[in-house]
């Protein structure tokens, strides 16, 4: 199976199942001397884990990462860094009465195709399980940039099912926003918009007594992020951006900036008008800034110093313990329930997978460009 690399200069590389013993990151381009302890990784791990409120899964994961190599002194020696995490929980005998039939909106017939040989216990390769060790290296990520230029990422829950939240000023949003409510209680759903969140939770429970499940969408905005990252062709930092959120299970759709709201725009409506920026002046000049920022912080593929806005579609869970249509693997038709422990709605665990994907195009494209000075 190839395919599991991403990246050029901070490139990582995973592997492992949802129901093998663990699953593992080797990431290439850490430079030295950057802080990193177990207790940083699992700041992100935690609020990816199964089991974290009575609206996500409750397979039950402490998701205790193990730094293998990398570290020394609690500092990054520049060489290839490597992170495991064991699955702990993974009841796979839950899969055993279904390993014939394909799962709707699964990867399983797709996999035989592929392979002609597949690991049915959860989702195996394609199951988010193997996000854990993305989350771990988005938080190296993340380190980088803040480190290098100041460099944020932050994403929330903007939508589920019809419910739409009011944000704002999307760059203004912080992670406390995110993760706690006003009276202090941890935001479950991860929506900035506290009275919309309660809404969604509502909707989320109502769904999972029904057996149903319910897709959303979600925001990711970088800030501080400066001018210049990414190239004019292949490479456009948009296209990598798209491909690393398009990579999480789940995700339908990406956009970015004003996204499909320009297809009903003039140009002299959509074109963001450049001013001076005398709050960031460089080689002695007033700094240069637009307006506004339909473009979402990428022109050409290249970054513009205004912040990246990026929003990713996701879709309800295929699991679900409602009878379904199928067929065998023989093609013959069937019916099917999935067993096991899923989510009602994948959004507040996938807020810090998406996370984590664009902290690390943003961080290899820092050290490209680096490279190129």
């Amino acid at each position: 199976m190839s395919g599991n690399s991403f990246g050029q200069s901070f490139r990582i590389t995973t592997a492992g199942e949802s129901h093998g013993p663990a699953n593992v990151v080797i990431i290439d381009g850490v430079p030295s001397g950057l802080s990193l302890s177990v207790d940083d990784l699992l700041v992100d791990l935690n609020r990816r884990r199964p089991g974290q409120s009575h609206i996500v899964t409750q397979r039950d994961e402490s998701d205790t990462p193990e730094i293998l190599s990398g570290v020394f002194e609690g500092r990054t020696t520049g060489t290839s860094l490597a992170i495991l995490i064991r699955n702990q929980d993974q009841r796979s005998r839950d899969y055993g009465d279904i390993k014939d039939l394909y799962r709707p909106g699964h990867a399983d017939y797709s996999f035989d195709a592929k392979y002609g040989f597949r690991d049915y216990r959860g989702g195996g390769r394609s199951s988010a399980r193997e996000t854990t060790v993305r989350v771990a290296a988005g938080v190296v990520a993340k380190k980088l940039i803040e480190q290098a230029f100041g460099g944020r990422v932050v994403g929330y829950v903007t939508q589920v099912g019809d419910i739409k939240a009011n944000i704002g000023n999307p760059e203004s949003v912080t992670l406390e926003q995110v993760e706690k409510l006003p009276s202090g209680e941890p935001n479950i759903v991860r929506c900035p918009d506290s009275a919309t969140a309660a809404k969604m939770i509502e909707l989320i429970e109502n769904i999972r007594k029904e057996g149903d499940s319910i897709g959303g969408a979600a925001e990711i905005v970088a800030t501080n992020i400066p001018a210049g990252l990414g190239e004019p062709v292949f490479d456009k930092i948009k296209a990598d951006l798209a491909k690393a959120l398009f990579s999480l299970p789940a995700v339908l759709g990406v956009e970015y900036g004003i996204g499909f709201g320009c297809v009903t725009m003039r140009g002299s409506q959509h074109n963001d008008h450049f001013i001076p920026d005398p709050e960031h002046p460089t080689d002695g000049h007033a700094g240069i800034t637009t307006d506004t920022n339909r473009h979402g912080g990428m022109l050409g593929g290249i970054t513009t110093g205004r912040p990246i806005i990026l929003r990713a579609a996701v879709k309800p869970t295929s699991s679900l313990p409602l009878e379904q249509p199928t067929v065998t693997r023989q093609g013959e038709a069937a019916t099917i329930r999935t067993k096991g422990r899923h989510d009602p709605c994948l959004l507040p665990r996938f807020i810090p997978m998406a996370e984590a994907m664009v902290a690390i195009v943003i961080a290899d494209h820092w050290l490209r460009w680096r490279g190129q000075q």
